[in-house]
């Protein structure tokens, strides 16, 4: 049967050519199950009109098969690496864990600011459509973008702390929910990335929502990452999530920059005493288990969470302190990481 689907493939023209979708080399694979043929296709083809013509024509000429029910397509788009890279931005972040929980969002805000005290010209995207927290701990909740004089197709970024800042949440209303599925989750990642003056930068840090899913599919396919980094914390409970991170990093062909532990111990401001509230060590393990880089780990501080709640981060709000020196060290890891994968 397969045969026969490919033979009768060749009779299907490419839309505004002369030669057939076999000759134009899209067919990827041919799968058939029972009276289902599914139908997989690479393409770099831009024109969604002629995506919609081969929809309709190869299912229309399949279907004529003695024995074909029902025909479906695999559509998989190419991109071209010199078209994933975002214009005058030298290198991707892409900050991820396996789950929520781990303060993520915040070690993205402070590494951002970390690497901008560094001279380094920075931009940082939240590209956690569902649960945006970046206005929140930037302090610029309530501030609404606006249009680039210059070109009125995009937006220009909110600058705050020396750094670019774009978040869904500048967007939407602060109690509305963003109720979307996958699809248009993706187009505002896309928007976001290509659609928006971020002018020359050195590094742009996305902080991706927890898991694998749309944003981190989209980020991955239309822009090319510089690297990725994950964030976990110390507990063993924690390393099968960080290993569903790597494997994502992993399998979308992304370099994994390193690992950061966040909440790794608490120092009582009273008396001194170290604790390691939820272990430590864990994230060491896993790096050196997975021959990663180790970037550091930040410990627990309260000073840490009132900044993020009030829109002034540690990094900034207490620069001196151990916190912000953490921050500062897994900034200068990451920055010889990039320049050395160059």
């Amino acid at each position: 049967m397969k045969e026969k689907v490919l033979e009768e493939l060749k009779k299907v023209f490419y839309p505004g050519k002369t030669h057939s979708v076999v000759q134009e080399g899209i067919i990827d694979d041919v799968v058939i199950e029972g009276s289902k043929v599914i139908v997989k296709i690479k393409t770099k083809e831009k024109n969604q009109a002629v995506i919609d013509m081969l929809k309709r024509s190869i299912p229309l000429t399949l279907k004529k098969l003695d024995g074909v029910e029902d025909v479906e397509l695999q559509i998989e788009k190419i991109v071209d690496e010199q078209e994933k890279k975002v214009a005058d931005i030298k290198y991707v972040i892409a900050t991820t864990s396996g789950k929520g929980g781990v303060g993520k969002s915040t070690v993205s805000v402070n590494v951002a600011l970390a690497l901008a005290k560094f001279g380094y010209k920075v931009g940082l995207l939240d590209a956690d459509i569902y649960g945006p927290n970046i206005p929140t701990m930037m302090g610029i909740e309530g501030v609404p973008v606006t249009l680039d004089p210059n070109n009125k197709d995009k937006i220009l970024p909110i600058v705050k702390y020396g750094i670019k800042v774009l978040s869904i949440g500048n967007l939407v209303p602060k109690d509305a929910a963003i109720i979307w599925r996958g699809p248009l989750v993706s187009q505002a990642v896309d928007q976001f990335l290509k659609d928006v003056s971020w002018g020359q930068l050195d590094f742009l840090v996305v902080d991706l929502p927890p898991g694998t899913g749309d944003a981190q599919l989209t980020l991955a396919q239309k822009t090319k990452v510089s690297g990725g980094i994950i964030v976990i914390t110390p507990q063993n409970v924690a390393m099968s999530d960080a290993m569903k991170a790597h494997d994502f990093f992993k399998r979308l062909n992304i370099p994994v920059l390193g690992v950061i532990e966040n909440m790794s111990y608490f120092i009582c401001p009273n008396c001194g005493a170290r604790t390691d509230i939820f272990d430590h060590g864990g994230a060491r393990r896993f790096a050196d288990e997975y021959g990663l880089t180790f970037l550091g780990e930040i410990p627990i501080d309260v000073e840490v969470r009132v900044g993020g709640d009030r829109g002034k981060p540690i990094v900034v709000s207490n620069p001196t302190s151990p916190v912000a020196q953490a921050f500062e060290d897994v900034a200068r890891n990451i920055i010889e990481k990039v320049k050395a994968s160059k």
